[in-house]
């Protein structure tokens, strides 16, 4: 029991980001009556203690109401780790002044609260100092408060990404699963893929290896996971545009030294 709580908090520190407070903004807007006007919308957390999110570790907060968001979120940093898979999980919101806070059941076993301590909000961006406790089996975790940058989300691809995709990486790293050569997808509307190969005659086939196959978009998040010869592996892409039949992705991805690059990749329909 021990290991598996040792493996969730590191997890969550991946996740909620490093444990030294700083602060976020000392341009503050403390305006609390608007705050339950201005929430309302999906945001997606694009930074954590002034260190830009590689796409993997993104997550997208819809506030349908002041009482009432979803959170997406994909985690999955390794696989004997613990991991996160949530498609909108529902969560409770409270406002009280500038702090907000949010309580999200993320599994059976899982419950996720966060205390938002928000120094500035406006149509577009939202900053706040976050404190995050993670109950486990009975097992609780908190983090110190750290700060972060959210980042108001207009565009939402869940619908459009529907149907059946070729194409292929146009930057000069992709991720660990492009060969350069062209890929098939096809997004149905249950949340399930079919991964195309071709055969030895070029004609397209579902990959016979694949037993899951499973996507989400929240937003212009794009999360995938899939299992192939009994192993699960997951891919996260930011769908930058789909128009005219074209849809074209981009990822900031984060190599084993802890530098960045931006990987592009576009398909027509």
């Amino acid at each position: 029991m021990r290991t598996k709580f040792l493996q969730w908090m590191m997890a969550a520190i991946l996740v909620c980001g490093a444990s030294v407070f700083t602060s976020c903004s000392d341009d503050k807007d403390n305006d609390s009556d608007k705050l339950s006007e201005k929430i309302i919308g999906k945001w997606m957390q694009t930074e954590v203690m002034g260190r830009p999110l590689p796409t993997n570790e993104k997550l997208v907060y819809t506030f349908v109401s002041d009482t009432k968001a979803y959170i997406s979120i994909s985690v999955n940093s390794n696989p004997e780790m613990a991991s996160q898979w949530n498609d909108r999980a529902e969560a409770d919101v409270t406002i009280s002044g500038n702090e907000m806070f949010l309580t999200s059941k993320r599994s059976e076993n899982m419950t996720v609260a966060e205390n938002f301590n928000i120094t500035d909000i406006t149509d577009s961006e939202l900053i706040a100092t976050r404190e995050v406790t993670i109950t486990i089996d009975g097992n609780v975790l908190s983090t110190n408060p750290h700060d972060l940058r959210l980042t108001k989300v207009t565009a939402d691809y869940r619908t459009a990404i529907v149907g059946t995709w070729e194409g292929h990486v146009t930057s000069e790293q992709g991720s660990a699963f492009d060969d350069g050569e062209d890929h098939k997808w096809e997004y149905k509307n249950d949340g399930n893929f079919v991964y195309y190969v071709q055969d030895e005659g070029g004609n397209w086939i579902a990959n016979p290896g694949q037993t899951l196959s499973e996507y989400f978009v929240d937003g212009t998040v794009l999360c995938t996971r899939w299992v192939n010869g009994g192993i699960e592996n997951r891919e996260w892409w930011e769908i930058a545009s789909i128009k005219d039949g074209v849809m074209k992705w981009t990822a900031l991805r984060q190599k084993e030294d802890g530098s960045t690059y931006v990987a592009t990749f576009e398909m027509k329909k």
